[in-house]
């Protein structure tokens, strides 16, 4: 017969149960106390790096008059490997001009994500910078590998497993090998900025969906920094250029005649109507002696201070050729070979020079590559076009130059006008992109010519004026005219 189990040896059992229950939960209750403690503690470290970052971030852009991006996207960087614990990141930003992205911060050892590596880096002294370089020379168009995947999309890629991805690089050294990455964008109101990419764990272990939603949180709050530093670079830029456009103001306007002279029997009138930017507009009149007035009006190619300085120093090369000669295709001959060995190859300056004699009004017309004067004379319905051959300054050699040009007279009579004119003036734009153009130009000189220079001027003025309206115009106009009353 088999005995029956005692109580005591029945609550014995129970009780030996019953600790090892309660051992149990005391084991799994303790370890999910450290893996919430651990957890707790990863949260605090996220957060402080969090606050860490937008303090650090915040402090270059608030205390910066000029924002230096280069440390700011440094600091991103290093905040985002941090978190992430990655061993190397770089951020791309896109370039507008290159249609591009370029890395413009690296950290760590970055290995590139476009193409393969040349032959030499073995033979490089330092490698880390040699890979530095080619990481930052790389171009990276939109839509192309995983830059432009991340870009295009607007969305983050996390690869667990890199190096199972045909989508990312494989490079042969060791230390360039990419296990595990991380993309995420950079963007500001639906604009991409950049991308923000990290590689590698520095535990060894694959990046997870934590780590990317983090580091988009970063990237997020980083875009609109760099957002604003752009905008502040894009302020800064704009002052300089109208720095820039005033400083060519001045120099266009004490370079102006400060009045037209007044010569017995002929009446001049001029007017110069300086644009958004400064296109080196001039004119000018020249005493050569008491018989013979030299009228210059030229354009010079260049914008901004560069421009006016070109007309300066053309200006003051013509004044001093101008009073050598009664000639003005010699004048210009003259200007041509001071000019060309220093005039920049992109530039160059269009120039009309006239001399009249005041006493029998005979006026000689040369013409370096500039718009051909009007002649409306006083019993002739239609205009005469003077044309005089000749290329502009700058552009040709001396033996080309002085093939090309040549010499004009006409004689001028009571009632006669010649006007002279910038393209900024038949080139004005309305707000439809509509030129005004030389037809109605050569219109309202011939409805103004009658009544003298100084009609002229008004009546172009007005039309002009009118056919613009608010338009800003990006290049000088500039006219002068001249009657012969007598």
């Amino acid at each position: 017969m088999t005995a029956e189990p005692t109580s005591g040896a029945f609550l014995a059992t129970f009780l030996f149960f019953l600790l090892a229950l309660t051992s149990a939960g005391l084991f799994f209750t303790v370890n999910a106390i450290r893996r919430l403690r651990r957890e707790r503690d990863e949260l605090m470290h996220q957060k402080e790096v969090i606050f860490g970052f937008i303090h650090d971030v915040g402090d270059v852009f608030v205390h910066s008059e000029e924002i230096d991006l280069d440390r700011m996207l440094n600091r991103v960087l290093f905040y985002a490997a941090r978190t992430t614990q990655a061993g190397a990141g770089a951020i791309y930003l896109y370039e507008k001009v290159e249609d591009a992205f370029r890395a413009r911060a690296v950290s760590g050892i970055f290995p590139p994500l476009s193409g393969l590596m040349d032959g030499r880096l073995d033979k490089a002294v330092s490698k880390s910078q040699h890979i530095e370089q080619i990481v930052r020379a790389q171009l990276i168009q939109r839509g192309e590998g995983l830059i432009g995947e991340a870009a295009d999309f607007g969305v983050p890629i996390l690869i667990e497993d890199a190096e199972r991805d045909p989508r990312v690089p494989k490079h042969d050294p060791e230390f360039l090998r990419i296990r595990s990455i991380l993309l995420v964008p950079m963007r500001f109101l639906q604009r991409i900025l950049g991308v923000l990419v990290v590689v590698n764990r520095v535990d060894g272990r694959p990046f997870i969906q934590a780590d990317l939603s983090l580091l988009q949180a970063l990237a997020d709050q980083a875009s609109v920094s760099i957002h604003y530093a752009g905008l502040r670079d894009s302020l800064g830029e704009k002052q300089r250029i109208d720095h820039d456009l005033n400083v060519a103001r001045q120099i266009q306007t004490a370079l102006l005649p400060k009045a037209i002279p007044r010569l017995e029997g002929i009446e001049l009138a001029a007017f110069n109507h300086s644009a958004q930017e400064i296109g080196g507009d001039y004119y000018d009149f020249i005493r050569i002696d008491d018989d013979h007035l030299g009228i210059a009006i030229a354009d010079v190619s260049g914008k901004g201070i560069v421009g006016a300085i070109m007309m300066a120093i053309s200006r003051s090369v013509l004044r001093a050729q101008a009073l050598m000669s009664r000639s003005p295709a010699d004048v210009l001959k003259a200007v041509n070979r001071v000019m060309y060995e220093d005039i920049a190859e992109d530039m160059f300056v269009s120039m009309l020079y006239m001399v009249l004699n005041v006493r029998t009004h005979s006026m000689v017309v040369a013409r370096a590559g500039h718009e051909r004067p009007a002649w409306s004379q006083a019993h002739e319905k239609n205009f005469t076009i003077i044309d005089s051959p000749g290329i502009a300054l700058g552009i040709a050699d001396k033996e080309t130059f002085e093939a090309t040009l040549r010499e004009k007279t006409v004689q001028l009579k009571p009632g006669d006008v010649v006007v002279a004119y910038t393209d900024g003036v038949t080139e004005a734009m309305d707000d439809k992109g509509n030129e005004w153009g030389v037809d109605r130009f050569l219109e309202s000189v011939s409805t103004a010519a009658p009544d003298g220079a100084n009609a002229v001027l008004n009546n172009v003025q007005q039309r002009l004026m009118r056919f613009v309206g608010s338009v800003e115009q990006y290049d000088d106009m500039t006219l002068l005219a001249l009657r012969i009353l007598k």
